[in-house]
């Protein structure tokens, strides 16, 4: 197969539902401050997101992996055909469809922002890494900047004039921010001059935008040691003229680009800013030491974005997948195995690939219904502050502990969903000839990047529960819960909704253990251990919650629905991805509670010596 050949395929119909059907999109907008959008306006864009995603990105995803980046005389340089599709992507308008309009933008809800952003991420995750940290850095600025600095960067980084980065890592601390050692020191002008090493840069240089604006954090002369004492810095690759141009360099510079398992078409940078004592830099707002709270406001976004590609990538493998098992013959009927003479049957019907196809299917659309019905809790609690505060909280409060499950189990599921797909293609899935190979490839560091998924289960247990005085977890509990006391006696589904009753036990028991542990220095680090596996049992109670409501959802509109029509088939498809998940994956949950009773310590028991004799 040619690299240059678009190989992206996702199902705007199973989109539309999520977003219409079962999570009523023209519920939230028509209304202020989404009064100038509707369904029909949220279809016709996702449909020209997906036209220019086949056209353009798609078959650049192939060929940008292959070349990969360079770097020539300090200078990064993207794979060819990614500077012209940079330029397109913006003059549609597909990454500022959710900006504000006092930036430029078009105001829709977050909830079709996410699905855009799907689309786009599917087609080219490598690609479409540029212009969302370069959306992620503006949003910081948005928010955090002075009023000055809004005017100065906000739009040119939204409309493509402009890229951006987050600039936290150092070769010493990786994950450990506290450890940065990147200074910046007082200038009389109120400049601050900035000198350190930042490495895996993502997007740090490339030669699509006339300039890069860097969101660097770095600690001040004199200012506490840890997180307590960063500040955050707009540092641009270039100066900017008192017209807005770009000026000449600002003495950051690349010192190499990494060559990586995947995502070759992003140039991941290190960068080296003041060699020559020469590199200005800003203060975000007019607070020092604030650094981390303000860097967290895209963080968080960026877990979200994470989610994301973890599920368009899935979601790719998926359709490709299920094309290839229609099409490829290998074998008979398993009815007629015995039969040397019977014809060969697509592998769609051997039961294994069709148990496999079922469980990527349930994973996929599960994963969504969560980033759309997060992205749902963001547009109201946007529209709700200042009318109903109580229930603008509510909603924040479930943005707060569903970002790590976002985050964790889109991108846990989605390296271990693109592995799958390569399963069903047999050895071909494993050549480059098809694109699993790259997906899964590409897929693997969105489970350490934005924060390691640790960091997220840690975050869950350590933050996220106790926040409000536990009262978020236990208003997502309580929607659970509602859905449980509701559905247990349906006709089709209730066997199914009552296994998500026993997952919710088992969550909840789990829960009031970690509790516990908290109180108990002695069992304390039984918290880090059981921190992963708490999370991944929160996100299948979630993910299992919600198939079953698309279940409900679809079940009832089957009912409507002819025999013949194509509505019928896929409603039906999103009846056996709930009870596939039920019956497969939600009694784990169970199972999980009852590990994590039983508070192994081995991990912690087992000495260095003891774990390897070399």
């Amino acid at each position: 197969m040619s690299a240059g050949i678009n190989t992206y395929k996702t199902d705007l119909r199973e989109i539309f539902f999520t977003l219409f059907e079962q999570f009523g999109f023209g519920q939230v907008a028509g209304q202020a401050p989404y009064d100038a959008w509707g369904p029909d306006e949220a279809k016709a864009v996702l449909t020209e997101t997906y036209r220019f995603a086949r056209e353009v990105l798609g078959p650049l995803n192939a060929s940008g992996d292959r070349e990969g980046c360079r770097v020539e005389n300090g200078a990064v340089f993207v794979p060819k055909g990614f500077k012209d599709a940079w330029q397109k992507l913006y003059e549609q308008g597909f990454k500022t469809v959710a900006v504000s309009p006092d930036h430029g933008g078009q105001g829709a809800p977050m909830m079709l922002q996410v699905t855009v952003e799907e689309i786009l991420s599917g087609a080219n995750t490598a690609f479409n890494m540029y212009p969302g940290l370069a959306f992620g850095a503006a949003e910081v600025i948005a928010e955090c900047g002075t009023p000055a600095q809004q005017k100065q960067f906000v739009e040119r980084m939204l409309n493509g004039t402009w890229g951006g980065t987050m600039c936290l890592t150092e070769p010493h601390a990786g994950s450990d921010v506290g450890a940065a050692k990147s200074t910046a020191r007082r200038n009389a002008d109120g400049t601050y001059s900035i000198r350190g090493t930042k490495i895996f840069i993502s997007g740090g240089d490339h030669d699509m935008a006339g300039n890069i604006i860097h969101l660097v954090l770095a600690r001040v002369d004199g200012a506490p040691a840890g997180t307590k004492g960063l500040s955050l810095f707009i540092v641009p690759k270039l100066r900017i003229n008192a017209d807005g141009s770009a000026g000449g360099t600002n003495d950051v510079t690349v010192a190499s680009i990494e060559h990586k398992m995947g995502i070759n078409g992003s140039a991941t940078c290190v960068l080296n800013f003041g060699e020559n004592d020469a590199c200005l830099g800003e203060l975000v707002g007019t607070v020092e030491h604030v650094g981390m709270s303000q860097m967290f406001k895209m963080m968080n976004g960026a877990r979200i974005a994470v989610g994301i590609q973890g599920v368009s990538l899935a979601s790719a493998a998926y359709y490709n997948a299920v094309d290839y098992a229609k099409d490829r013959k290998q074998g008979s009927h398993f009815t007629k195995w015995k039969d040397p003479s019977a014809p060969r049957a697509p592998i769609i019907e051997h039961p294994d690939v069709r148990r496999m196809l079922l469980d990527i299917k349930a994973h996929v659309e599960g994963i969504r219904s969560l980033i759309i019905k997060l992205a749902m809790h963001l547009d109201k609690a946007k529209q709700l502050a200042g009318k109903d505060d109580d229930a603008a909280s509510y909603h924040r409060g479930q943005v707060e502990v569903l970002t790590p499950l976002v985050k964790s189990y889109g991108s846990d599921q989605a390296f271990r969903l693109c592995a799958q797909a390569i399963q069903v293609y047999g050895g071909a899935g494993y050549i480059q000839d098809y694109p699993v190979e790259q997906y899964t490839r590409d897929s693997k560091i969105f489970s350490i990047y934005e924060g390691t998924n640790h960091i997220q289960a840690m975050d869950l247990v350590g933050r996220k529960m106790g926040q409000a005085g536990g009262a978020h977890f236990q208003q997502f509990m309580g929607d659970v819960g509602s859905f449980v006391e509701a559905h247990r006696e349906h006709p089709v589904l209730g066997e199914a909704v009552k296994t998500l009753a026993g997952a919710q036990e088992g969550l909840m028991s789990s829960a009031m253990a970690l509790f516990g542990w908290s109180q108990d220095q002695g069992r304390f680090p039984l918290i880090p251990l059981s921190a992963n596996r708490f999370l991944n049992m929160m996100s299948e109670v979630a993910v299992g919650w919600l198939l079953l409501d698309a279940a409900v959802i679809a079940e009832k509109a089957s009912a409507s629905v002819s025999a013949d029509h194509p509505d019928k088939a896929f409603y039906e498809g999103k009846k056996f991805s709930a009870l596939w998940y039920a019956r497969n994956v939600l009694p784990n949950v169970e199972y999980a509670a009852r590990l994590i009773a039983a508070e192994d310590t081995s991990p912690m028991d087992i000495t260095d010596a003891a774990f390897a004799s070399v």
